[in-house]
């Protein structure tokens, strides 16, 4: 059974906001949830940025049933893979078994701000690898010495050890990435409801864990306000991870953005009451393999609107499909 999942866009809304909506898309019957991990929203009208592992302890303490995500970490240049590993046991404690850990190699617009450049994509790969390597490694127990390339751990060890080993998602694009990272994770991780990336993944993994998608929606009683708001928050979407990966900050996606107009954005993503255009792009994911679905509800207002929709609409249509 595909299990629906609602994503907590850090960008997007404050972190009191952010745990609030936690605690609602867990009544509202949402089986799982997502949250995004960044320093810097994609676009200034976005306004949003706060820590998402402070935001993640106290959703552990607000929800008690559903699952828990990050929608990617970046463990290789802001963050250092032994204290992601330290971050991800310790939510896995406070939620009693309930997170998940996906990783991505990341974005620049998030990577740059400690000063360390902006690596080449195989650069950033063989970095990822590394991370992957070690965060395993300390998730196994004991002392942990690596020596890579680019990174060095020295008798590193996760004192707080959780009962349940935190799975690792990753994020994946392709062959080289699949055949890269699937032998060192659980899960797979993509935004694009693509069979041939599910198939290359189940050949690599050998079949074995979830395949997690997600998809942008911007439900709303007025078309032309969803419209609007998708055009004002979500243009940056439509760019592609290839080029999303080397903006460095908000002004290069609106240069990059300064030509979409709302009617490509309302192509791409569906906008305002309709019930069956939401559940057609939700089932897309289903249709090519993915087990699980997160939806996006783009821009913070009318979250809660949103969520009693999901609640007594959108949940019930997804699950009789």
């Amino acid at each position: 059974m595909t299990g629906y999942g609602y994503t907590l866009m850090t960008e997007q809304s404050g972190p009191r906001d952010i745990v609030r909506y936690a605690a609602a898309a867990e009544r509202a019957g949402f089986d799982f949830e997502v949250m995004s991990d960044h320093y810097s929203p994609w676009l200034d009208e976005q306004g949003h940025a706060s820590y998402a592992w402070a935001m993640l302890g106290a959703i552990t303490q607000v929800t008690e049933r559903v699952e828990l995500m990050t929608y990617v970490t970046c463990p290789t240049m802001r963050y250092h893979p032994a204290v992601v590993a330290q971050k991800a046991a310790t939510v896995q404690a406070l939620s009693e078994g309930r997170f998940t850990l996906g990783l991505g190699a990341g974005e620049n617009l998030n990577e740059h701000i400690v000063g360390g450049g902006w690596p080449p994509a195989n650069v950033r790969h063989e970095m990822f690898c590394e991370a992957l390597e070690i965060i395993s490694a300390l998730f196994d127990g004991g002392y942990v010495d690596y020596a890579g390339s680019h990174f060095r751990v020295d008798a590193a060890k996760l004192w707080d050890l959780p009962e349940t080993r935190v799975p690792i998602g990753v994020a994946v694009s392709g062959q080289q990435s699949v055949d890269r990272f699937a032998p060192l994770a659980d899960h797979l991780i993509a935004v694009e409801p693509e069979a041939e990336l599910v198939r290359m993944w189940d050949e690599a993994a050998q079949g074995k864990g979830r395949r997690i998608g997600q998809v942008p929606i911007c439900w709303d009683t007025d078309r032309e306000r969803a419209v609007t708001r998708a055009h004002e928050q979500f243009r940056w979407f439509g760019g592609g991870w290839k080029v999303n990966a080397e903006l460095p900050g908000t002004s290069g996606f609106a240069g990059a953005t300064q030509f979409v107009r709302p009617e490509d954005v309302a192509d791409a993503i569906p906008c305002g009451p309709d019930l069956e255009g939401i559940v057609e792009a939700v089932g897309q994911f289903v249709e090519a393999g993915f087990t699980d679905v997160a939806v996006v509800q783009v821009g913070d207002e009318g979250q809660e609107e949103f969520l009693a929709f999901a609640e007594e609409e959108l949940l019930p249509a997804l699950r009789s499909r």
